[in-house]
This record gives structure tokens, C-alpha cells and sequence, in this order.
């Protein structure tokens, strides 16, 4: 099954997604702010898929993209932006850093699973 990397600074929304995540069978890592994020990234491979806020302290998730682009990004990992943020610039600054998709919060979890499970697919 598919692992996940949950990046946000809000316990109440990784506890969410990881409730929602973990109860369709993926295994589920989490994140308190870019520089976590950024460190789990460059040393676990096994995941497949990193869901991120933009707007954390420490390091913002659009910051935590680009070091990661930096630090040579693996071509199956697929970066879901999950945000209050909309702006266009965010967005094309994401798109440049590898971001796969934005979402915008609220999020609906079975939208959220079959936009996962389809980007995976398509890696296979």
C-alpha cells in the first residue's frame, strides 16, 4: 500500500487526514512544519506521496518543494499542496517546485483518496 507523508502545522487537520488515510489502508507519516517535512523526505524512500500545507511556521510547505527540488526530488514521489492559499503566483510557484496538484481546504476526503490512489496508479 502507499505511504504518505501528512506536512502541517495544525494537529487537528493531520489528525483528520491521517484518520481518513490510514482508514483506507495507507501507512501514514506525519509533519509539523516544512523542515520536518523536508527531513522525512530526504531520508525515508518509501513514500509515495507528501501532502503539505503552504502557511507554517518554521519552514512553509512551498519553501520545503523547492530545497526538496534542490536536493533531487524522486521523479515517483507526488506532492499534493492542501491549503487555505490560492493565489496564482502560489500556485505556479508549487507547479515549478513539482507540485502535483493543489487543493484547496476544506478538502473532501474521497476526492482526496481518488486523486492519491490515480496519481499512483499512473506512476506504476
Amino acid at each position: 500500500m502507499l505511504t504518505v507523508l501528512i506536512v502541517d502545522d495544525s494537529d487537528t487537520m493531520r489528525i483528520q487526514l491521517k484518520k481518513d488515510l490510514a482508514g483506507k489502508g495507507f501507512t501514514v507519516l506525519e509533519a509539523a512544519n516544512g523542515a520536518e517535512g523536508l527531513q522525512i523526505l530526504k531520508t525515508n524512500k518509501s513514500i509515495n506521496v507528501c501532502i503539505c500545507d503552504v502557511n507554517m511556521p518554521i519552514m512553509d510547505g512551498l519553501t520545503m518543494c523547492e530545497k526538496l527540488c534542490e536536493a533531487g526530488k524522486p521523479p515517483e514521489l507526488n506532492i499534493f499542496m492542501l491549503t487555505t492559499e490560492s493565489t496564482a503566483e502560489s500556485k505556479e510557484r508549487g507547479k515549478k517546485s513539482g507540485v502535483r496538484a493543489w487543493i484547496t481546504k476544506p478538502y473532501q476526503a474521497e476526492k482526496l483518496i481518488s486523486a492519491i490512489e490515480k496519481v499512483s496508479q499512473a506512476k506504476v
